[in-house]
Formats: C-alpha cells, structure tokens, sequence
C-alpha cells in the first residue's frame, strides 16, 4: 500500500473524471461552480453537460442560494468550490438557504487543510469540520483517498439532505476500491492491530498508515481506521476500538476544537470513556508552504502520531496500574 513507487492522485482530479459519470448517472444533477472550475475539475461537467453546468461568479454565498432555489424546483444540485469560501464565507445561507430546510444541495468543498501550502493562510480551511458538523441535520464527509471521491459522491446524491464532501489538494497514495460501494456512517478498516487505535480523516489516514509501520518496527501494532463519515460517526467501530485497544489517537489536517479528534472524544466520554490523544492543529493558522514542510512546523507529521501513540499507550497503562492499585 506504501512506498517509494506508490502512486500518488490529487482528489480534485478524481473529482473532475468523476463529474462525466455522476451526470449520466442523474439527469437532474446540475453543477454550480463559482469561477472554479478548473481548479475543482468542474469544468469537464461543463464540457459534457454544458446545459446543465453554471458558472456563478466569485460569489459563493449567491451560489449556495442559487443551489437552494434549484433543489425546490426538483434538481439535484453540486456546489463545487473551494473549502474556505463555499463551507467558510458561505456558511450563513448555507445554514439558513439549506440545512435549514433540509434541502438536497451537495457541498463539494476542495482545498481542505492546511495541505494546500503555497495558496497560504486564507486558503487554508481548518475550520471547516467543526463549522460543518455544528448545523443540524449536516453530513460530513471526507474520502480516504482518489478511489473513494466517486463512491462518496454516489453516497451523497442519494442522500436525503445536506451533505459537505471535504476534499483535499496534495496528492495522496491510493488505497482503496474504486468500485466498492460506500454508505453514509461508515467508517474503513485500513490495518489491523491491537495495541491502539489510529482514527484519521482524508490523506492523514496515510500519515497514520505510516506511523503505524513504524510502532510496528518497535513492537507496538497500531490498527488505522478512516473516519469516511465525520458526522454521523461510525459509532460503533470507535466504540469497538476503545473495547479493543483502550487507546486511540484521532489524526488531522485541522483544528484541534470541534474536528474528528472532538467528534471521537464526545463518543467515548458518553459511551466508553479510554485515553485518546489528538494530532491536530493546535489553535492556530500555518502560513505559506509546500504542504509537507507545514505539516512537519505544524506537529502533523508521522512522528508527531507515533510521539501521540506513545503517549496515549502511557496513559493507558498508568490507567491499568492506577485501577489495579485501587482493587488491591
């Protein structure tokens, strides 16, 4: 799965060859682009379906509007645009335009992360999980990796209500089928273990899948699951782990409040509190740089997960020794 010669895919490209296929599979999908097109891959919906493609302009809460009217006139529209603009400056209609009345609009926000490097600060959307998940009746999605981009967007028109697709810009390793199904809850086994458990979302699952070869050269076998679902959360595989491996580790590319690592902890302290530790960004914005760079100056490494690993495993034991003095 890792490695020098694995091959790497920008989700935004699986978008763009995923756009041709989602249009013959719904006649009634209709894709809103403001003035991203090429960078989403939008345009090649453009290039197949030319009547069923709008390009609105550097206005991105006049689009989410725009998607709210044609989803009450029976279409299946997919707002797709970049993370820090459709999910963060068009947050208010979306909440009020959308959500609010449970409309059928797809969110496909790119860009997500502080991966997208040289684009700097303002591009950089580590917010957008938390912003999401807080409205009501909102799916969040984030796909493993390229494979998954089609599944998950099958998913989400199918879906009855809001969902926001998060997608990333870097390129990532592949590591799933392309044909196997996906549904909204569910979460992706990616390695076996039963020391901890590594919880990641988008291309961090990749930096844990990484992190995990290295505890297993120390001994320590880490199972890694992609939280696909952000909300709802695949409750039951968390609570599976914790019963499992009593330690986890939520990783990544966003804030530290209200992200994956929060969605895992709220979980856990009302069904099966254990000790988890988070790899995230800590209540901070990056700055411009080639994404790996950041990642390393942020702590959102692989050695920052198998420094996290080390400490929710010392936890755990202290927990174990604490529990055992007490019985004694």
């Amino acid at each position: 799965m890792l490695g020098e010669k694995t091959t790497t895919i920008d989700q935004r490209q699986a978008l763009g060859e995923a756009f041709p296929i989602l249009g013959r599979e719904y006649p009634d999908l209709l894709v809103l682009s403001p003035d991203t097109s090429r960078s989403t891959g939008a345009a090649k919906f453009r290039e197949a379906f030319p009547r069923r493609f709008l390009c609105t302009g550097v206005s991105e809460m006049n689009t989410l509007c725009m998607a709210a009217g044609l989803a009450l006139e029976g279409w299946r529209p997919l707002v797709a645009g970049f993370a820090m603009f459709v999910g963060g400056k068009a947050w208010e209609p979306l909440r009020n335009s959308i959500a609010y009345p449970r409309l059928k609009v797809i969110i496909v926000a790119t860009h997500g992360g502080i991966n997208v490097g040289p684009d700097g600060v303002t591009h950089q959307m580590v917010e957008d999980i938390a912003l999401m998940r807080a409205i009501p009746g909102m799916t969040v999605l984030a796909p493993t990796d390229a494979n998954q981009v089609l599944p998950v967007l099958r998913a989400a028109l199918d879906h009855d209500g809001p969902v926001y697709v998060r997608l990333e810009r870097h390129p990532m390793p592949l590591a799933t089928d392309p044909e196997e199904r996906y549904v909204i809850g569910k979460s992706r086994s990616m390695r076996q273990g039963n020391d901890l458990t590594l919880i990641g979302e988008g291309s961090m699952v990749f930096t844990a899948l990484e992190a995990a070869l290295l505890l297993a050269e120390q001994g320590i076998e880490a199972e890694v699951i992609s939280a696909v679902s952000i909300k709802p959360l695949d409750e039951e595989a968390v609570l599976a782990a914790a019963e499992r491996t009593g330690a986890i580790v939520a990783v990544e590319d966003h804030n530290r409040y209200g992200g994956l690592g929060s969605a895992v902890a709220e979980v856990l302290s009302l069904h099966r509190p254990c000790p988890i530790e988070q790899v995230a960004l800590q209540d901070t914005y990056a700055e411009s740089g080639e994404a790996e760079q950041l990642r390393v100056k942020y702590h959102l490494a692989v050695q920052d997960v198998v420094d996290a690993a080390h400490r929710v495993l010392r936890k755990r034991n202290n927990y174990i020794e604490a529990k055992r003095e007490k019985g004694r």
